[in-house]
């Protein structure tokens, strides 16, 4: 072999060993930051990384944060062993994380992780609370679906941090954590799940064009979580929301025995009472409204769309009175004086009826 031919040969040897050098330590560092770190996952403080009971890890992406954000987060918390290496797989693919909250399962891998986070897979409960739902009843429902516990959902209900920043004037978040069909995550922090069923219900109220705010929107409110627990037809939920707005104008008890159960179901803590008797109208409690004129102190549950609006749109009229004169098709007598709702119940009586 000629002289300048064997020097080309070893030029052509480095290039190829430097190349496979850098090949292999190319490889080498992928697969050294793509394995996962062996130390503990440290949790974020303010709940947007935290671990679960089963030993997965739950992080929320919020809206709009960067791939390095999440990256550097990841590394803070133990879940990955660099920021940059995650930095440039974000420019090396050009995928961006999507935002939500989503379960991991460490260790895992850096690529699982981003794949994870990529293609947006969510962790998610679906959760639905009953129009009529207290507070209680909510927590009790989220508690058996794993998202939160009832005890943590009650206590950042009662946080007064939270009503204050909705301008809510009740000590609670009672009758405004609207009744719906939700996505959770399992061991979603309550404070979160609170806001967004919060913010669902002023997303309502203006879409329905409620302006109300405040005092105002409060008594609006109570009125309406009352009607909830009244009606059974549809149709008579404006009628109902009408009787108790003139009895409020001529200063007469609401005397709603739906306010009764609300006192000895959430306050007494008994069971749901099949029949209510005179000594229960008689209980002594701000709730009970055959004891206490005007509206109770707060929502007695969380009223639905139709109840809302029906205490915004009540069916005006001349009515004071209805009692349920159909039990199976849960309709009422509405009557303007005291004796023809006497005179009613004495006829839906001799008639078979319940009066």
């Amino acid at each position: 072999m000629k002289p300048a031919a064997r020097s080309v040969f070893r030029i052509l040897s480095c290039l190829v060993g430097l190349f496979l050098c850098i090949l292999v330590t190319g490889l080498g560092l992928i697969v050294y930051f793509n394995a996962p770190p062996t130390g503990p996952v440290r949790e974020e403080e303010d709940g947007g990384l935290r671990k679960t009971e089963d030993g997965s890890v739950l992080i929320e992406v919020r809206k709009g944060e960067t791939g390095f954000s999440v990256g550097k987060r990841l590394e803070e918390a133990g879940l990955i062993k660099s920021r940059y290496f995650w930095y440039a797989l974000s420019r090396f693919d050009g995928n961006a994380v999507k935002s939500g909250t989503f379960r991991l399962e460490p260790p895992a891998a850096q690529l699982v992780i981003r794949k994870i986070l990529v293609e947006g897979r969510q962790m998610l409960e679906k959760v639905v609370v009953p129009e009529g739902s207290t507070l209680k009843k909510t927590a009790r429902i989220l508690e058996e679906a794993g998202i939160c516990t009832s005890e943590d959902l009650l206590r950042s209900a009662a946080d007064p941090e939270i009503p204050n920043s909705y301008s809510i004037p009740g000590p609670t978040m009672e009758g405004y954590l609207f009744p719906d069909t939700y996505l959770f995550p399992k061991d979603y922090p309550a404070e979160k799940v609170i806001r967004a069923m919060a913010d669902n219900f002023f997303f309502r109220i203006q879409e329905a064009g409620i302006a109300k705010r405040g005092e105002e929107l409060h008594a609006m409110v109570i009125l309406a979580s009352i009607v909830e627990r009244e009606y059974r037809a549809e149709d008579e939920a404006p009628l109902m929301a009408g009787v108790f707005l003139n009895r409020l104008r001529i200063g007469m008890a609401l005397q709603s025995c739906a306010t009764v159960e609300y006192v000895i179901t959430e306050i007494q803590g008994k069971p749901h009472p099949a029949v209510i008797y005179t000594r229960d109208t008689e209980i002594k409690d701000p709730y009970n409204t055959y004891v206490h004129p005007g509206l109770p102190p707060g929502p007695i549950c969380s009223p639905g769309a139709l109840a809302l609006n029906a205490a915004f749109q009540p069916q005006t009229g001349d009515y004071l009175y209805f009692r349920l004169v159909d039990p199976e098709a849960g309709r009422h007598y509405f009557s303007k004086t005291f004796d023809d709702h006497i005179r009613a119940g004495v006829f839906y009586t001799k008639q078979g009826r319940s009066p």
